[in-house]
């Protein structure tokens, strides 16, 4: 019992390292990588080194990185939430698994479908990762959202599902599709569907990122009226920028916690709504009926 009870705890404790490491090391990569400056600086994620490549290079950026950082934590999140699971007993990491499982499971059926019942862990996946690397913005680090390339990976990977579901009625239905309602309409409706994946992208990495822009410059901002109107103050009193304590706090609660996971929903909801719309679930199964009645 003693041995069960000592691996129990170890494998929490190596859960929460999986938690928790991740962001001191992309902290500790910023500090040790992150040059000296003077004023305000707004950039793209840094570029850490290239691998090179027979077509093109690739570079491995900040984002990647604190992506991978992010990932890490939710897969540690994940197995530390699961460990352990009862009927009896229950804990209370298990009675928060079973509400977020339940709670994403309903949201799933209702806006897609008992059809669509297997997509409760991605909607959890792009749900969480979109938020969480929104969130690392709270730790001082450059968040994987704002960044299109991570961004536009993940509306991407969306398109090419909603692909798949209109493409499982037949590739004739896929391009009878383009000429609904109406066959002049054919080349809109080519333009819409490409369209898709590129405002998915931008609406994300839009909001995200103006609201990291509009934080610093106020934060500065801030910085600078204190000098004006604190600046005769003795000393370090001066110096110091009192009317930064507490605005950028409150700034960062709206733009980096309730904007970051706004957006995490939207793209979470938009991803839904795109793949069951444009899966035509009734001519599937009349198409599906058909061939099983051929067949006997």
């Amino acid at each position: 019992m003693k041995q069960k009870s000592f691996r129990f705890i170890a494998a929490d404790i190596l859960y929460i390292s999986m938690m928790i490491l991740p962001f001191l090391a992309a902290i500790v990569l910023k500090v040790l990588t992150t040059p000296l400056s003077n004023g305000v600086e707004i950039t793209g994620a840094r570029i850490f080194f290239t691998v090179p490549m027979p077509i093109q290079d690739l570079i491995i950026t900040e984002a990647q990185i604190n992506s991978l950082c992010v990932m890490i934590a939710l897969s540690g999140l994940c197995l530390f939430l699961t460990h352990g699971l009862k009927t009896r007993d229950v804990s209370i990491r298990q009675h928060l698994a079973e509400w977020i499982v339940e709670k994403v499971d309903k949201l799933v059926k209702e806006s897609m479908g008992d059809y669509f019942s297997g997509f409760v862990p991605f909607i959890i996946s792009i749900f969480g990762l979109s938020a969480f690397s929104s969130f690392m913005s709270l730790l001082g680090l450059f968040p994987p959202t704002s960044d299109i390339n991570i961004v536009g990976g993940w509306a991407l990977l969306v398109f090419f599902l909603i692909t798949y579901y209109k493409m499982k009625c037949g590739p004739l239905s896929y391009l009878k599709g383009f000429a609904q309602p109406v066959a002049f309409l054919a080349p809109i409706n080519f333009i819409s569907e490409f369209a898709t994946p590129i405002s998915m992208a931008f609406r994300h990495y839009g909001n995200v990122l103006s609201g990291s822009v509009i934080a610093v410059l106020i934060a500065t901002a801030l910085q600078g009226l204190s000098n004006l109107l604190l600046g005769w103050l003795p000393g370090f009193l001066g110096e110091f920028p009192f009317l930064q304590i507490g605005i950028p706090a409150i700034l960062s609660a709206y733009f980096d916690v309730f904007s970051g996971g706004l957006q995490a929903f939207i793209f979470a909801m938009l991803t839904m709504m795109y793949v069951s719309d444009g899966f035509a679930i009734d001519e599937y199964f009349a198409r599906k009926t058909a061939k099983q009645n051929i067949n006997k």
